[in-house]
Parts: C-alpha cells; sequence; structure tokens
C-alpha cells in the first residue's frame, strides 16, 4: 500500500547521474563498463490485472494488496471530487475487494439471521403469501421462539464503536508514518545528490580570500594562541587550524568527478532500492531487485549487497564509502553524511512498524467482541421487523450491518500493514 512511496523514492534516486545541474551529463559507467542498462521494475502498475489469465486471488485478499498502491495526479485529483464519486462508488459495490474479504464472516451472521427466521416460522407460527396465518409446524414443548431484547446491544453499541475508531485510527497513524518515512527517502536523496554535486571540489575552486566558515578567525585564534603561549615572542610557524586553505589545491579531473558522483547517486539508489526489498514479501520482487542489482552495479559492488545479511545496512555503508572518497571539506562531509543517519531513522522505524503490530490482545478482543455481537444481533432483530412479513426484513439488516462493521474491521486490518 505504502510501496507507491518506495517506487517514488526509488525513482528519486534512480537518476542517471549525480549532477543534477548539469547540462550534458556524460553516463555512468567511466570505470563500470560492464554494467548496462535495464527496465525500471521497482514501480508496479495501479489498478487490478488486465490480463485475464490472472488469477481471481489477484481481484481481493491478500493478492490484491499490491495494486492499491495509489498516487495521485492532478487528473486523479478532479475524478476524487466528482459530484459523481457517490454514484461511481455504489457502481463498485460488487467488486469491492474490502467486502469480498469479509464474504465469509457476513455469510455466517445471514446463515444466523435465516435459522432464527425459519425457526421461529416454525415453532412460532407463521403467515404465508395470502395473508393467512397458520400454526407452529412443530408443536412440541420445547420448541420456543427464539429472540433476546435489543437493550442489550443497544447498550454495547458504544463500547464497540470506540474499539474500531481507536483500531481504525491506531492502524491509519501507522500507515501514515509509514507514508511520512518514504518521504523523508525522497526529500534526503534529492538533498544528498544535490549538495553533493553543488560541494565537490569546492578546493579547486580560485581562492579569492573569501575565507569558509570563519576561517580567517580561526587563523588569528591559532596565530594569537602560539603567539602568546608562554611568552609573546614565539614565532608563528604558519601552522593552519582546522585544514584552513593556504593555497589552491589541483583542478578537478572531469571523469573523476563524474565516476565519484556516480558512486554517489548509485549507492543513494541502492539503498534505498534494498529497502523496498527489505519490506516487501520475499517473493513480490526479488528476483527483479537481483536483476536491477546486477544491471547498475559493478558485479563486486551487486554481489557484496545481495549477499549480505542486511541489505540496507551495506547499502548503506557502502554509500559511507562513496561519500568519504569525494574531494571536499570534512565539514561538508559531515552535513552530506547527516542525510544518512536520517536514512538509519527512517529505515529502523519501518522495520519497528513492520515487527510490531498493534498489541494482538486488543485486535483480538476487538475482533472477538464484534464477531459475538453480530451473530448474536439476529436474536435482537427479530422482534424489531414484526411489520415485515414473518420478520423476513431483519435477514438483508443483518447482512447490511455485518458488511459496515466488519468491513471497518478489515480496514483497519489491512492498513496496519502498509509495506506490502
Amino acid at each position: 500500500m505504502l510501496r507507491c512511496m518506495a517506487a517514488l523514492a526509488v525513482l528519486a534516486a534512480a537518476t542517471p547521474t549525480c549532477e543534477a545541474f548539469s547540462s550534458n551529463p556524460t553516463p555512468l559507467a567511466i570505470k563500470t563498463s560492464s554494467t548496462k542498462q535495464m527496465p525500471q521494475k521497482s514501480a508496479l502498475f495501479m489498478g487490478p490485472p488486465t490480463d485475464p489469465s490472472a488469477p481471481a486471488t489477484d481481484l481481493y485478499g491478500e493478492g490484491s494488496r499490491k495494486y492499491r498502491r495509489t498516487v495521485y495526479t492532478h487528473d486523479q485529483w478532479v475524478k476524487h471530487r466528482s459530484p459523481d464519486r457517490f454514484v461511481n462508488n455504489l457502481s463498485t459495490l460488487f467488486n469491492s475487494g474490502i467486502y469480498k474479504n469479509v464474504g465469509k464472516e457476513v455469510a455466517a451472521t445471514t446463515s444466523v439471521a435465516v435459522f432464527v427466521f425459519a425457526w421461529n416460522m416454525l415453532a412460532g407460527g407463521y403467515q404465508d403469501l395470502a395473508g393467512v396465518t397458520h400454526d407452529p409446524i412443530i408443536q412440541a414443548e420445547w420448541a420456543k421462539v427464539v429472540g433476546l431484547p435489543l437493550q442489550a446491544f443497544t447498550t454495547l453499541s458504544p463500547s464497540l464503536g470506540l474499539l474500531l475508531a481507536f483500531r481504525t485510527n491506531s492502524s491509519y497513524k501507522r500507515w501514515d508514518e509509514a507514508r511520512k518515512f518514504w518521504g523523508l527517502n525522497i526529500n534526503h536523496t534529492r538533498d544528498l545528490n544535490r549538495m553533493a554535486t553543488a560541494w565537490y571540489g569546492h578546493e579547486s575552486d580560485p581562492w579569492d580570500g573569501t575565507e569558509f566558515m570563519g576561517a580567517q578567525p580561526t587563523r588569528d585564534l591559532n596565530r594569537m594562541a602560539t603567539a602568546w603561549y608562554g611568552h609573546e615572542s614565539d614565532p608563528w610557524d604558519g601552522t593552519e587550524f582546522m585544514g584552513a586553505p593556504s593555497s589552491k589545491a589541483e583542478p578537478i579531473d572531469p571523469a573523476e568527478r563524474q565516476y565519484l558522483l556516480g558512486q554517489v547517486s548509485l549507492m543513494t539508489w541502492a539503498f534505498v532500492r534494498s529497502m523496498k526489498r527489505h519490506l516487501s514479501p520475499p517473493g513480490e520482487d526479488e528476483e527483479d531487485y537481483i536483476a536491477e542489482m546486477k544491471s547498475r552495479l559493478t558485479p563486486e559492488q551487486a554481489e557484496a549487497i545481495i549477499s549480505a545479511a542486511h541489505r540496507p545496512n551495506r547499502a548503506l555503508y557502502d554509500l559511507s564509502v562513496a561519500i568519504e572518497k569525494l574531494p571536499m571539506h570534512f565539514l561538508r562531509k559531515d552535513e552530506l553524511n547527516k542525510n544518512l543517519s536520517i536514512f538509519e531513522d527512517t529505515l529502523g522505524g519501518s522495520e519497528r512498524l513492520l515487527s510490531s503490530p498493534i498489541p494482538l490482545f486488543y485486535s483480538r478482543h476487538t475482533a472477538r467482541f464484534l464477531s459475538t455481537w453480530l451473530l448474536l444481533l439476529p436474536f435482537a432483530l427479530y422482534g424489531q421487523f414484526g411489520d415485515s412479513w414473518n420478520h423476513v426484513m431483519m435477514v438483508p439488516a443483518t447482512a447490511f450491518i455485518s458488511v459496515s462493521l466488519f468491513g471497518i474491521e478489515e480496514l483497519a486490518t489491512q492498513l496496519e500493514e502498509p509495506f506490502t
């Protein structure tokens, strides 16, 4: 569900070069000529499968989750706000995957309603289609009309509503938190590559006397500390503090610059792609992941990440090494590495959401409470539909109430784990 955000993050990081602001970038493979490009498969198409041979399980249930990765554009928002949205949603009522997923539960409660309807006709008498009332078919002493007082269900309704509301809100917060994690990944992949491109080789620029981060005061501090230590007559030996530049560095090699920035870009992509794979089911895109890694990275780099015990951590380490190789001031490297710390945070937070569900005792109690409430509800509804023929309208009423309440619980369950 939230995997659409993963796809966006992968696409954001998968630029052909880190030089996002240069006019005519050259290919990355300056030192990696063995690599080849392949079509990007990370972003799955939205909507149900169009292949007629696709299994029916892909239309609802667990198999349909991968098609719920909705990414809106302006056109989709216009349709979303359309005044015809109610008619459109009602027209697809019987195609809803949510309702199909709770079909067994709804069938169970409806079956109980049918039983109550039929049994009370047999044990309490019935009215035929002509309006003639007949005596009970089963006239044994033990055959009694069944029913329950509606007040008990009315008393429990607020408690059930609070349980379902908390369950749904908690699940939505988990989904929203995961979405924000992937949003941070998108933002900081852009930020990292922008800074790396802009700051590359800043020491090679002609120095016009402008000091970096107040280097002149630090030079003065160094001079004064050296001159004043012990006595004021010690000569200053010219030692610079914090590596302040005293001369211009060597000119930038364009090929080297392209390669090193390309490594930063590739390793950024490798981390986000590995994180996407790390949070996905094993059978969803393992083959695509391996193929993409081998097509973009050198064999050594791809094998190191693929065979790692924790792939995102290995890719993040490779990204750290790529940043360390950039010829820039260490303070600027520190700024780049702050993005990596945020990547670690989003990775750890996503792993927490994946491995830690809403406390099971809460989810189980809610499911048991809801199931029992709905299974017994037909006994209380029987007396409320006395104006209908043999109380028959309680059967569709039970089905409608069951679809609505089981659907709310199903929504919460689907939102709870947002990565598949």
